[in-house]
């Protein structure tokens, strides 16, 4: 009975090597026939980093990184809605202009008005759900494209900013201000950062065979648990690797850690809840996930 094949493969034409030579004979078939996965982007970054190490040897040194991974922490949070307006077919020119009119309005309420920063935080967040919903409202109620909307909000936006900031186009934050310490300063410690960086493999196999018990009570087929348990180990060596090296210099910053956060709490929305699946159906056709009960207008 154990020699029989699993349920998913009983066909021979789905039949395939399961062994570590095999995931590689099957990538480089993916690969061969255009698809390319996550290879440009490391290929990418591989290339960015000799480039530059080789124009600047200070590029790779622990310390620039850490301030590389403040600046990606901003960056990388906004483009946490931008991925869902992509994974919808829509775009939104005016991501840039209303950052920093959100910006600009922490400072103005902030520094020039007194008021707390978390008031001021949650003013800015009002005004961006504000400009969200008005976005909305042209595309599902006026049918006006995501690219004209966006476009003049671009415009608009990047205008109120000016106006708001005034003739000096700039306010100064306290430099001893919590929210400074926390864009600019703050550091985990070493060993947090280390205990951190186990959380992903422990994970990682924990799901995984979760997922490999149910199959198997399935009768299909599951990836072997050395496979499973190379994985885990390849990637928690990496981490380490990386908060090691980190911590030569500051360490890792406590921006980018909730910016990691933030990407895992969004992976878990857009695969395992039905707000994730309904975006995947809508972004794949919007007709056909119309027709299916989905309120594509919501």
């Amino acid at each position: 009975m154990a020699d029989q094949p699993t349920l998913d493969r009983s066909d021979t034409r789905v039949q395939h090597d399961d062994s570590l030579m095999g995931a590689l004979r099957e990538f480089l078939i993916r690969v061969r026939s255009g698809d390319l996965g996550m290879l440009p982007v490391v290929v990418g970054l591989v290339l960015i980093s000799v480039v530059f190490s080789a124009l600047n040897p200070i590029f790779l040194a622990p310390n620039n990184l850490v301030n590389l991974l403040f600046d990606c922490a901003t960056v990388g949070v906004i483009s946490l809605g931008i991925v869902c307006v992509l994974m919808l077919g829509e775009i939104d020119l005016s991501v840039g202009s209303m950052s920093g009119l959100a910006s600009a309005l922490v400072g103005v309420l902030w520094v020039n008005s007194g008021l707390p920063v978390g008031l001021a935080i949650i003013a800015a967040m009002i005004v961006g759900a504000a400009v969200g919903s008005v976005y909305a409202f042209l595309f599902n109620r006026l049918g006006m494209p995501s690219f004209i909307s966006t476009l003049s909000g671009l415009l608009a936006i990047l205008g109120l900013q000016l106006y708001i900031l005034g003739p000096t186009g700039s306010i100064n934050l306290p430099f001893s201000s919590t929210l400074v310490g926390f864009g600019q300063l703050w550091i985990l410690p070493h060993w947090l950062s280390h205990l951190l960086a186990l959380l992903p493999g422990v994970v990682m196999i924990w799901t995984g065979l979760s997922v490999m018990r149910r199959r198997v009570a399935a009768n299909l087929s599951a990836q072997p648990v050395g496979r499973l348990v190379l994985k885990a180990a390849m990637l928690t060596a990496a981490l380490q690797f990386a908060v090691w090296y980190l911590n030569l210099g500051r360490g890792v910053p406590l921006m980018f850690a909730l910016f990691v956060a933030l990407v895992v709490a969004l992976n878990y929305a857009l695969t395992r809840t039905q707000w994730g699946r309904s975006m995947f159906a809508v972004g794949g056709n919007r007709e056909a996930a119309r027709r299916s009960g989905i309120n594509v207008k919501r």
